[in-house]
């Protein structure tokens, strides 16, 4: 016996949420950055390196303070362009707070914990590590 279903029965309709690429991603959170002033912005490509994400951003915040609105505000955006939510560590401290969008991995750090952490040494390129070196502006200096 087949069972009628009226649309009183069925759940609301969600808005359609498009998925994002990996890139599209990337550029919205690199957007995020740049609007709430983050400093230092470092992108990592991790595609065939690591099955963790296809990119990693390191950024800086002055204070504690900016570093978690940062973070937050970037959790935001991501939620409101893809309905999904955005893990969220380390928010409570303000010194290093990582998002994980699954795509992209982003931390966020106040600078003296960055400089302590170097994680840009531990996952970039030694090539592009010494064009940063010898190329400051690229750097965001």
């Amino acid at each position: 016996m087949s069972q009628h279903v009226t649309p009183a029965d069925q759940p609301a309709a969600t808005a359609a949420v498009p998925d994002l690429t990996s890139d599209e991603v990337l550029a919205r959170v690199l957007s995020s950055l740049d609007d709430d002033k983050a400093e230092d912005v470092v992108q990592i490509d991790l595609r065939g390196r690591s099955a963790m994400a296809d990119y990693m951003v390191i950024a800086s915040g002055r204070n504690a303070r900016q570093v978690t609105t940062i973070a937050e505000k970037l959790a935001e955006r991501y939620k409101q362009a893809t309905g999904r939510s955005a893990r969220i560590e380390g928010k409570d401290a303000g010194d290093w707070v990582l998002v994980d969008t699954d795509d992209v991995v982003i931390h966020v750090f106040r600078p003296e914990v960055r400089e302590f952490y170097q994680l840009e040494k531990m996952w970039m390129p030694a090539d592009a590590l010494t064009r940063l070196r010898h190329e400051p502006q690229l750097a965001g200096h």
